[in-house]
């Protein structure tokens, strides 16, 4: 098994944000989570971007088919507002979806807000890379992500991507046992 640095892209999904009307704090609280998680060599490839579905799309398409990234997380725009099209952009770009990625998410959200349930994270693949819709707030952020990256090394392992060590201490990734 070959190392390689992976390349995770970070996309904020904020018309504020990226007008500069205030600081993305979202993209960040991804980005420290990460280096949290991960041990081994990854480089994150941040973009913000405004709530416009064809941008979405589009760097979507280039964190996955021309910069490489193995995951794409993105937050904001999951919400049931107008401008909120994160969903329909990753749905979009991606070659087949990952259910369970916005049903365990909402689950574990749930516990904590009840509006839980007006998010519309999910998630799904698009070549080699699995793109990840979050919700917008940083301490929703990391409660999504605790309850499904110890998925996530093993989704990417499949797709035959980087391997992806993770600190046991902060969060176990599953790997099934061979044999």
């Amino acid at each position: 098994m070959t190392k390689q640095t992976a390349k995770i892209g970070i996309v904020t999904v904020s018309d504020r944000a990226s007008a500069g009307i205030y600081e993305d704090l979202s993209g960040q609280a991804i980005i420290d989570t990460l280096k949290a998680y991960l041990t081994s060599d990854w480089h994150p490839e941040y973009r913000l971007i405004p709530d416009e579905q064809p941008l979405i799309e589009q760097t979507l398409r280039e964190l996955a088919d021309d910069t490489g990234c193995c995951l794409i997380v993105t937050t904001g725009g999951t919400g049931p507002a107008k401008r909120d099209v994160t969903p329909e952009a990753t749905e979009a770009v991606c070659d087949r979806m990952m259910p369970g990625f916005g049903e365990l998410m909402r689950a574990e959200s749930l516990k904590y807000v009840p509006t839980a349930i007006l998010s519309r994270q999910t998630a799904g693949l698009r070549g080699s890379s699995l793109i990840i819709n979050l919700p917008g707030k940083p301490k929703a952020i990391r409660e999504c992500l605790d309850a499904v990256f110890p998925a996530v090394p093993y989704c990417i392992d499949l797709m035959n991507g980087p391997y992806l060590e993770c600190n046991d201490a902060v969060i176990k990734a599953f790997r099934p046992k061979s044999g």
